[in-house]
């Protein structure tokens, strides 16, 4: 069965375009031009990853994707004219998993769809693959990796694929910094694309999630001018 994508974009040439080279890598394509479309195509197609533009008509991108996100952990992936930093964060703050500016390499684009494709499929937590439960702090915060839960003062905390594989690849290793550059592979798969602000903006994310007070995190602290560990 083909791999198939939903394309969110206005812009009837750029759509074209894109779908065109989508479909030369051997996806199948379903396309919409405004968001209101693209969640009415979505849930009919149900589709492995959704490339959506931000600036659409009626509602914008950033409320298409909120709602996306509501409805799963299906990849997504901003592709966006803007380079404001603000609108890129508020973009991933939104549930995107990455971002491409316009214009963009097709062989960029690919890539990354390939490599959220890859983490996508993988299994929500690596069986096998290191502590089977760890406990952060004095124990409000539980991960459970073969499980693929996190639970905080013991209720569940809703965490996206990404949100969860951060959060476990540092937490199978505490105390251990982790550079961007090593969490962009690790975790996204990339090794040459992608930048930091991915990873800051999923970190402050987390934080949001699991950390009583995320302006001053206990579990997972940043180590200036390196990266980031998780603290048990």
């Amino acid at each position: 069965m083909s791999t198939r994508i939903l394309l969110i974009e206005d812009d009837d040439r750029i759509r074209e375009t894109t779908r065109l080279v989508l479909e030369d890598e051997g996806y199948d394509v379903s396309e919409a031009g405004d968001a209101e479309a693209g969640l009415e195509v979505f849930d009919e197609t149900r589709p492995d990853c959704v490339l959506l533009d931000l600036m659409l008509p009626g509602a914008d991108g950033f409320e298409a994707c909120r709602e996306l996100r509501r409805q799963g952990d299906v990849p997504i992936i901003m592709v966006t004219a803007r380079t404001d930093k603000f609108d890129v964060v508020a973009g991933l703050e939104a549930g995107a998993d990455d971002y491409v500016t316009k214009p963009f390499e097709p062989k960029e684009l690919t890539a990354r769809i390939r490599a959220l494709l890859r983490r996508a499929r993988a299994p929500r937590a690596g069986a096998g693959a290191g502590p089977t439960r760890i406990v952060l702090g004095d124990g409000d915060v539980e991960v459970v990796p073969e499980e693929g839960t996190v639970r905080r003062g013991g209720e569940d905390v809703s965490l996206t694929k990404t949100e969860f594989r951060l959060l476990c690849e540092m937490a199978a290793n505490p105390g251990r910094v982790f550079s961007r550059e090593v969490l962009l592979e690790q975790v996204w798969g990339y090794t040459y694309l992608g930048d930091g602000k991915l990873v800051d903006t999923h970190i402050h994310r987390l934080r949001a999630k699991i950390e009583d007070d995320p302006a001053n995190p206990r579990h997972v602290v940043t180590v200036r001018g390196l990266g980031y560990k998780v603290v048990v």
